[in-house]
């Protein structure tokens, strides 16, 4: 019997020792995921959370024995950069999984004021005052340098109203939160329907989703003030209505490329250092 008990004894103790090396070793590990973005040199990209999940080994009596604790990989979505391909502003992008304070009026106004004001705001407003003027899209503004300067500074003009109206002065009059809170995850169509609807869908200060009268008031708006100063041949309904969907199609598209663009940099990133 006391033979038998000592043996017994040496098998509980091997085979405790056995289950347990395997989340000993599995813990010291550096996760494959790690590693390669090690090797990949990538500072910028955002590390993977690592979350525990207890593991408890159970005894021969049934009863729960000793508690150990292995790493589980979380993907985190990607954040929002402060500008697109390094040019474009992009202030108003709140990175998913975020949720920051609403806006108070002078934060608002300075968005504004840095989106229509920055120096990409006078890049944008001279590229598109040119193609105007190559393509007479109104011909009573005339050609050449002449023509190209009436097109600029109405440009100039139609950006700044749509600032103010849209992300200062309708947020900040209804109470809405006119940012753009990217969805970071989900196939790339669900999350390009989801982008392109913000036009019409933002919270209000508590949160919660409603119609954007933020966007579509404070577009129309704009665009209705902006006929005061181009030709009279615009100044009609349907010339409204062409100018007032342009800018409501333009800032959808642009919540779609701010939505996959982190995504897009990353992998332009990863496909350039691996040609190196």
């Amino acid at each position: 019997m006391r033979l038998t008990r000592r043996f017994t004894v040496v098998v509980s103790i091997c085979g405790a020792v056995l289950l347990g090396l395997p989340f000993g070793v599995y813990a010291q590990e550096t996760s494959p995921v790690q590693q390669l973005a090690t090797a990949a040199g990538l500072p910028d990209a955002p590390e993977p959370e690592v979350a525990t999940a207890n593991l408890i080994s159970t005894g021969d009596d049934g009863q729960p024995g000793v508690e150990s604790a292995a790493p589980i990989l979380v993907k985190r979505p990607l954040p929002q950069p402060k500008r697109i391909l390094g040019v474009m502003p992009n202030y108003r992008a709140v990175s998913a999984g975020t949720t920051p304070p609403p806006f108070t009026p002078h934060e608002a106004f300075m968005v504004a004021t840095r989106n229509t004001f920055d120096y990409s705001s006078f890049v944008f407003v001279g590229i598109t005052s040119l193609l105007a003027e190559g393509t007479n899209a109104h011909s009573q503004l005339g050609k050449g340098v002449p023509g190209y300067w009436a097109y600029a500074w109405r440009g100039f003009v139609d950006k700044a109203g749509g600032n103010y109206w849209v992300d200062f002065i309708m947020p900040s009059m209804v109470r809405q939160d006119e940012r753009y809170y990217a969805k970071g995850e989900g196939g790339i169509l669900k999350r390009s329907a989801y982008a392109a609807t913000r036009v019409v869908i933002t919270p209000d200060f508590h949160g919660k989703n409603g119609f954007n009268t933020s966007e579509v008031v404070g577009r129309g708006i704009s665009q209705a003030i902006s006929l005061s100063y181009y030709p009279s041949q615009t100044q009609t309904l349907s010339g409204f209505a062409q100018k007032y969907g342009y800018a409501l199609g333009r800032d959808a598209i642009t919540n779609v490329f701010r939505e996959l663009w982190p995504d897009i940099s990353t992998h332009l990133t990863h496909h350039r250092r691996s040609q190196t």
